[in-house]
């Protein structure tokens, strides 16, 4: 069982009041007040509380990897911090008050430090791709993974526990509770567990899911004081209005990056591979990179874990190049610049939220198949991993 659920269940382990009449609050504590006895929290369901303190409320600190709240050791409300985590529960007010009895603390540090823990795990038992085909009664999904290596998995999700990625985030904190039954063909599907021999058969024993789409298009209007652009869709020639937020990644790729990815695209139209591959980090004009980020791991541990969905080896790859490219900001697009923009699927097409949206991609279109001579990425995507949250 994972670290945040364990610890989610000795919170709620005792004698259960009616439904409805307590909160378990899990989240980043924000402010500290102790004269008032309050704490200020944004939980993981992007509601911020405030955590009503008692005279007699109990604080306890889990030691980084321990499960078991024996373990935990007592504090005082003064050891506590900005940007620990934190988990407790009792009655909530309307005005998001919540009094409790019980706090349990995670350090700051010991939070990065379990997120370094969890992204390196995922890193070496995890696996991603799309999902190719569902069989409902032997809990198995068949993905393909995109790598030029094993490039079909069955994964075994008999055991496994379920998330869905909402339709604008790839933040695991914005990740709702799923099931077996929500998984289709076309989904992105991320997990972890245990692979046979071969690496043909996978055992899951935590499974995240979404369901996502790359377009390409080109600009027609911007308002980017709203954070609104609209563009026509290549594929499909008709008019989408694009939203951003905060957790939109907006990047401009340079033109030796974008040729090189044109060029991976396509070898055979634009004379083989380049030499040396794309700039790294410190070579070209972007920032320094810092690999694929993370977000998949969450509760009372915080995020860590692989970060948005995504295949692995050449998807993991276009992820690290787009972390280290230029910053984009919506004022610098201007009407026919071309973009590749990633999302979930919007109920009718028509109006969709930015995971990613890249500039500079010219070269990267030419160089995309067409079908019925309109641009048609197929599979291939950009990635749709946003930074850590």
């Amino acid at each position: 069982m994972r670290f945040w659920a364990v610890i989610l269940s000795l919170a709620v382990a005792a004698a259960q009041p009616p439904a409805g009449a307590t909160k378990v609050v899990t989240g980043e504590v924000t402010a500290i007040d102790a004269a008032a006895k309050q704490l200020k929290v944004k939980a993981d369901d992007g509601v911020t509380y405030t955590v009503a303190l008692q005279d007699n409320t109990i604080y306890l600190r889990m030691p980084l990897g321990e499960t078991d709240q024996k373990k935990a050791t007592k504090i005082a409300l003064s050891d506590i911090t900005v940007g620990d985590r934190l988990l407790t529960r009792g009655p909530v007010a309307d005005d998001k008050t919540v009094t409790v009895k019980t706090v349990i603390t995670m350090t700051k540090g010991d939070v990065v430090k379990k997120q370094q823990q969890d992204s390196a795990e995922w890193q070496k038992r995890g696996i991603a791709g799309t999902i190719t085909a569902v069989n409902p009664t032997a809990k198995e999904i068949t993905i393909d993974t995109h790598s030029r290596a094993v490039k079909t998995v069955v994964i075994e999700a008999s055991a496994a526990s379920f998330r869905r990625y909402a339709s604008d985030s790839v933040r695991f904190a914005d990740t709702k509770p799923s099931s077996f039954n929500d998984l289709q063909p076309g989904d992105t599907i991320r997990a972890l567990g245990a692979k046979n021999e071969d690496g043909t058969r996978y055992k899951a024993e935590e499974l995240v899911s979404g369901s996502f789409q790359t377009i390409a298009a080109t600009v027609v209007s911007v308002d980017a004081a709203k954070g609104e652009l609209v563009v026509t869709d290549l594929k499909t020639k008709k008019p989408v209005t694009i939203h951003t937020n905060q957790s939109s990644m907006l990047r401009r790729l340079d033109e030796r990056t974008a040729t090189f990815l044109a060029r991976r695209m396509r070898p055979d139209a634009a004379g083989g591979p380049p030499a040396g591959g794309p700039p790294r980090a410190g070579q070209g004009p972007g920032p320094g990179g810092a690999g694929a980020p993370g977000g998949m791991r969450a509760g009372f541990g915080g995020p860590g874990g692989p970060g948005g969905p995504g295949g692995g080896g050449a998807t993991s790859d276009l992820q690290q190049i787009l972390d280290r490219s230029p910053q984009l900001t919506l004022a610098e697009l201007k009407k026919g610049d071309a973009l590749i923009i990633s999302s979930g699927k919007g109920a009718d097409g028509s109006a969709i939220t930015a995971i990613s949206l890249v500039a500079g991609v010219e070269p990267f279109l030419a160089a995309a198949p067409r079908t019925a001579g309109q641009v048609d990425l197929g599979s291939w995507n950009l990635g749709v991993g946003a930074p850590e949250q």
